[in-house]
C-alpha cells in the first residue's frame, strides 16, 4: 500500500501541470457545490426567518363561540411537559376594536401580551424604536405606520372602542416597527390583564402561542398533533406555520431540488473529467507500469497506484474548493447588498455540508480511478516493454 501511494505521488509530481489542472478542476466543482448549497440555504433560512422567524409557529385557538381559552394555565403546563422542542409559550388576548385620536377613527386588532413571554416570540422590545414597553394597565404600543396615519406620538392619549361599545381611554407608551406594513397598521399591543379588561374576557384567552427550537421549525405539524392528543379538547383548535404557508414550503422544496440536481450534474462532470485524464494517464506510464510488472509488481498494487491517484487528486480538490466556495460565498455577501447595506442572502456556513461535499469529493475522484486502475491490471509487461 505504501509503496503504491509513493509511486503514486511521484506520478504525479512528474506531470505537475497536469496534475495542478485535474485538482483545480475538482476544486472548483466543490466550489460550486458548497457556494450552491450555501447560497440556497442561507435563502431558504432567511425567507423561513422572515415569515415566520418572529410569530407564532403554533397557536392555539378557540372553537367556542366566545372564541375564548378557560383554564388556560393547566393548558399551558400541559404543553411544557408534552414536548422538549417547544421553547416558548405565550398567551395572548386578541379583539377586533377601533382606535380613536381626535376626530380620526381605525379598525385594529388588540393584542394583550404577557409581554415578557410574548417578547421571546415576537422581539417585540428591540422593535420599540420610540418610548418603552407598557408597564401599567391600559398602557398600549402602537405601530410605526398607525402612529403616522393618525399622527400619534409617545404620551399621547387615545380611545379604544369595543364591539361592546366601551369606550376606554389609553396611553401609548411607545411605537414599535416590526417591518410588517400590515401589523404596523393594525396591532395595538398592551399587556394581558388590559386586554381581559377591555372586551371583558375575565380570566381567559383567546389563543396560546409557541415558538420552537430553530432546528425543530420544520416538525411544526408533527409537534401540533402531539400537543392535539396531549391535551384531547374538542373546543381547542390547533394550528402550524406549515399548513398557513404552503406556498413557502413548495418554493423551498424547489429551491432544494434545483440544488440538488445542480450538485448532481458538476459531480458528474468531475468524475467524468477524473476518470478521463486518469485513462490517458495509464497509457503514459503504460512502459513504468510493464516494467515494474515485469520486477515483480502485482496486479493488485497495480491498481492501487491509480486509485491511490484518484484520492491524492480528490484530497486536493476539496481543499481547493471548499477554500474558493467559502470565499465566493463571502464575497457575495459583500457585492449583493440590499438598499440599506444588507446583504441579499445572509451568509450561511453549515460545517457538516461543507465537510459532506469535500468527502463526496473525495469519494468521487477515488471511484474516477477504479477504470483507470482496472486498465493498468490488464496491462501484460512482455507487450508493453516489447512495443515500447
Amino acid at each position: 500500500m505504501r509503496f503504491a501511494f509513493n509511486t503514486a505521488w511521484r506520478f504525479l509530481k512528474s506531470n505537475k501541470v497536469q496534475t495542478i489542472l485535474i485538482a483545480l478542476g475538482i476544486g472548483i466543482g466543490v466550489s460550486v457545490q458548497v457556494f450552491i448549497g450555501s447560497l440556497i440555504t442561507g435563502l431558504q433560512k432567511s425567507l423561513v426567518n422572515k415569515t415566520i422567524g418572529n410569530s407564532s409557529q403554533i397557536s392555539l385557538i378557540s372553537n367556542k363561540d366566545d372564541k375564548t381559552i378557560e383554564n388556560w394555565e393547566s393548558k399551558i403546563d400541559i404543553i411544557k411537559k408534552s414536548d422538549s422542542r417547544i421553547k416558548y409559550i405565550s398567551p395572548a388576548a386578541d379583539s377586533p376594536a377601533f382606535i380613536k385620536y381626535g376626530d380620526k377613527t381605525e379598525p385594529v386588532l388588540v393584542r394583550g401580551f404577557e409581554l415578557k413571554n410574548s417578547d421571546n416570540i415576537y422581539n417585540i422590545k428591540d422593535k420599540i424604536y420610540e418610548g418603552r414597553e407598557p408597564e401599567n394597565n391600559n398602557e398600549v404600543l402602537i405601530g410605526k405606520d398607525l402612529s403616522k396615519n393618525l399622527n400619534i406620538k409617545t404620551g399621547d392619549n387615545v380611545f379604544i372602542i369595543t364591539p361592546a361599545g366601551n369606550n376606554t381611554k389609553v396611553l401609548v407608551t411607545g411605537i414599535y416597527d416590526l417591518k410588517v406594513s400590515s401589523i404596523n397598521k393594525s396591532w395595538i399591543i398592551t399587556n394581558l390583564n388590559t386586554a381581559q379588561s377591555l372586551f371583558s374576557f375575565g380570566n381567559n384567552i383567546t389563543s396560546i402561542e409557541m415558538k420552537l427550537n430553530d432546528k425543530d421549525i420544520f416538525s411544526a405539524d408533527v409537534i401540533a398533533d402531539n400537543i392535539s392528543n396531549k391535551l384531547d379538547d374538542k373546543n381547542i383548535k390547533i394550528e402550524n406555520w406549515k399548513s398557513q404557508n404552503e406556498e413557502l414550503l413548495s418554493g423551498l422544496k424547489g429551491q432544494s431540488s434545483s440544488s440538488i440536481m445542480i450538485q448532481v450534474f458538476v459531480l458528474i462532470s468531475v468524475v467524468l473529467g477524473i476518470a478521463s485524464v486518469l485513462a490517458i494517464t495509464v497509457l503514459q506510464k503504460s512502459k513504468q507500469i510493464g516494467i515494474l510488472k515485469a520486477m515483480g509488481l502485482k496486479d493488485k498494487t497495480a491498481s492501487l497506484i491509480f486509485l491511490s491517484e484518484g484520492f491524492i487528486l480528490g484530497l486536493f480538490g476539496a481543499f481547493i474548493g471548499v477554500g474558493l466556495g467559502l470565499g465566493l460565498s463571502f464575497s457575495f455577501t459583500k457585492f449583493a447588498l440590499n438598499p440599506d447595506g444588507t446583504p441579499v442572502v445572509p451568509l450561511y456556513i453549515d460545517y457538516k455540508f461543507i465537510a459532506l461535499s469535500g468527502f463526496i469529493a473525495l469519494v468521487s475522484a477515488t471511484f474516477a480511478a477504479l477504470i483507470p486502475a482496472g486498465k493498468s491490471s490488464k496491462l501484460n509487461p512482455i507487450e508493453v516493454i516489447k512495443n515500447g
